[in-house]
């Protein structure tokens, strides 16, 4: 720390010099006693130097009567899932009060490997907002898919140290775990008595147990309150999370009180531009929390300083002396309508975003799949009985389901009628060209074809269709574009995203991929589609880390046995 700044935090907050910024007019959240405070609060660079007084300042704002609360933590999120870059995503929920991100680059890095978490770590120098960018600990997340690359524990050792690091990102093979893999033990050893994030949907008992006692700190996974409870039980840090796809707000709300926000946070892992722009991002899970009956308190603490504490930040989460200049200025602690908003002492205006220094892409030309035919998406098979993906709406957890459907010329044909459509991954890393098929229901859809990148974790190409010859134009346009989203109904392409950076990410602004979402949705819907987001959803049906049923590039993977369907 340079004497110089350390000794200017000390006069100013003492009053011996005027301060940097001094923010007059508001009443200040305390997250202890739950009072509102009066006073300036006083800013030093990056630093709050002083609060509950009076301070002359070089530049003086009056928030206007705002209550003052400590800028949001998002607690695990994986910014490519956002479809835009880090750079994007800073202006797009920057001004909704989210001062700092902890990412998981995963996405990235299970297309191009470290090169992919080298790039968050470079742009975390130059986003107004905090990105602390965790080591991705499952590249790929299993053995059961084809990714663009493989990450071992030798392979991270390089990558730690940086200064935006906290830990281990989510281990989300927990069957690794607890069956104490090698490969999964060097990874935990490499990081032993460290910060490592979890994963571990539905996991209960003595398994909990045993993936707990391998240093595992967070979960944001569960989906019921009792799943919850246990996990806080057992000394997990427990994760609210509300995002496009994985809506688990609602049942664990009633968790969430005065008793408990110590031990609980917040996170969105993910939401979209589109959803951020109709509903909000943090702010939106703080507002229906209120709405629901949580105590202002209980939520603010959440979004605030039980995630600082709950990731060893201990220089935010509260606006008190010493802390970040992290702080949002909201009209109504109801409302959380924020009006104004610092990350780091920096007020966070299109100046502001205009003046970052900005990287290189990575991970252009990613997109290395066999061209397709119609042919390619039959689905052959010896029995009628059929495993199908049952899709939950709000969830990633699926059901495992089994219909008979007939084989007609050697072929399992969709059948709308019954809402059994065609699904299919084909592998994109030009490794092997895999493709596998299989059935889904739940998206409604009556024709046409809908295929994505956005695939996790392995980010082939995923397909949902009716028709084998728009599954076919709609893979092979991804290729075309370098990967993104694409509909397609009677050989013609309704709609489309590109995703250039890695397949995954746009370089267009935050409002041009909005935009483009809102066209690709009422396209989908114009298939018959019934989903919100059903190509996120669509995402998810490729991760054989989430029970029950899931499908990769080698086939139906029963989660639950953790083994590819012969």
């Amino acid at each position: 720390m340079d004497m110089g700044t350390l000794e200017d935090r000390i006069a100013q907050g003492r009053g011996d010099e005027a301060a940097d910024i001094v923010l007059r007019g508001g009443r200040m959240l305390d997250l202890v006693t739950d009072a509102l405070l009066e006073g300036d609060v006083a800013i030093c660079g990056d630093r709050i130097v002083g609060t509950l007084d009076s301070y002359d300042g070089r530049e003086v704002i009056d928030v206007g009567g705002a209550i003052l609360v400590p800028g949001f933590i998002d607690t695990h999120l994986h910014i490519e899932s956002s479809l835009v870059t880090p750079f994007e995503f800073d202006r797009c929920v920057g001004p909704r009060g989210v001062t700092t991100a902890i990412c998981d680059p995963h996405e990235i890095a299970n297309v191009i490997g470290a090169a992919g978490i080298r790039y968050f770590q470079d742009a975390s120098r130059h986003t107004l907002m905090d990105i602390r960018v965790q080591l991705s600990s499952c590249v790929p997340s299993t053995h059961m898919e084809t990714a663009g690359a493989e990450l071992d524990a030798q392979a991270l050792r390089p990558l730690m140290g940086h200064e935006s690091g906290l830990g281990l990102a989510e281990f989300m093979n927990y069957p690794g775990v607890i069956h104490r893999d090698p490969g999964c033990m060097e990874k935990l050893a490499l990081f032993d008595g460290g910060h490592i994030d979890g994963h571990c949907p539905l996991l209960s008992g003595r398994d909990l147990n045993a993936y707990v006692a391998a240093g595992i700190r967070t979960e944001h996974e569960a989906t019921s309150a009792p799943e919850a409870l246990e996990k806080l039980r057992k000394g997990m840090r427990v994760l609210i999370r509300e995002g496009s796809v994985s809506k688990d707000l609602h049942a664990l709300q009633p968790l969430l009180d005065e008793r408990t926000a110590p031990y609980m946070c917040l996170c969105t892992d993910d939401r979209n531009p589109l959803d951020i722009g109709e509903h909000g991002h943090l702010d939106y899970m703080i507002r229906e929390l209120i709405r629901l009956g949580t105590p202002p308190l209980a939520a603010y603490r959440a979004a605030t300083l039980s995630a600082a504490e709950a990731f060893g930040l201990k220089d935010r989460g509260m606006i008190a002396p010493g802390k970040r200049a992290d702080i949002v200025a909201v009209g109504s602690l109801e409302a959380c309508d924020a009006r104004m908003v610092m990350a780091g002492g920096v007020v966070l205006s299109e100046a502001a975003f205009a003046a970052r220094q900005g990287i290189e892409p990575v991970g252009r030309a990613s997109v290395k799949a066999p061209v397709v035919r119609a042919a390619d998406f039959r689905h052959r098979g010896n029995k009628v009985e059929t495993d199908v993906i049952g899709i939950r709406e709000g969830q990633i957890l699926t059901d495992h389901l089994h219909e008979d459907i007939a084989i007609a010329d050697g072929d399992k044909a969709p059948d709308t009628a019954r809402d059994l459509v065609r699904i299919a991954v084909v592998e994109r890393h030009g490794k092997n060209g895999n493709i596998a098929t299989g059935f889904v229901r739940g998206f409604g859809l009556k024709a046409g074809a809908i295929a994505s990148t956005v695939c996790h974790d392995h980010h082939n190409i995923a397909c949902v269709g009716v028709s084998y010859e728009d599954m076919a134009v709609a893979a092979n346009r991804l290729g075309e574009i370098e990967g993104g989203f694409v509909v397609v109904r009677d050989g013609a392409v309704l709609a489309e995203l590109a995703l250039p950076v890695a397949g995954l990410m746009s370089l267009e602004p935050f409002e041009a991929v909005r935009d483009s979402l809102e066209s690709l949705r009422a396209a989908a819907t114009s298939l018959g589609v019934t989903l919100e987001e059903p190509f996120l959803q669509l995402a998810f049906l490729a991760l054989p880390v989430i029970p029950a049923l899931k499908i990769t590039d080698r086939g139906m993977v029963d989660v639950t046995k953790f083994e590819i369907i012969s």
